[in-house]
């Protein structure tokens, strides 16, 4: 199958909690073959497993991060690209949305993937980026 999402960290780390929401786990399932991740947030997700100290949850999230192979999508010279110019336009409009919330729309939007996140307001400001948030 062809990839279509993206996922933001907070939908890849649905997974390790306590009661997962039943509708992201049944996407997650359903899309399985059609989900990557962007590079920044697989980065998210080691920073915030390797900040725990030793401990049975950090086991936990460090074999859920072994196991889960999706495909890692890089931000890569057309992402920065896309990315410088949606940062110059936001802040001639006087906004200045999180860096690393630029560099995920911006793999999302050059790959022609949609953005599957809780936070659809965090990247509503972007141009051209297709949201989706399984969470509702």
């Amino acid at each position: 199958m062809t990839i279509k999402f993206l996922l933001d960290t907070n939908i890849i780390s649905e997974p390790l909690k306590a009661i997962p929401n039943r509708g992201i786990m049944r996407q997650l399932e359903r899309h399985q073959m059609e989900l990557a991740i962007p590079s920044i947030v697989w980065h998210e997700l080691l920073v915030g497993c390797f900040r725990l100290p030793r401990s049975q949850k950090r086991s936990a999230i460090e074999k859920y991060l072994n196991e889960v192979v999706l495909p890692i999508l890089p931000y890569d010279a057309q992402a920065a690209k896309w990315h410088a110019v949606e940062r110059a336009r936001l802040m001639s409009l006087g906004k200045t949305p999180p860096f690393i919330d630029g560099q995920i729309a911006a793999i999302a939007s050059t790959q022609n993937l949609t953005l599957v996140t809780f936070n659809t307001s965090d990247f509503s400001l972007f141009k051209e980026l297709n949201l989706a948030n399984w969470h509702k």
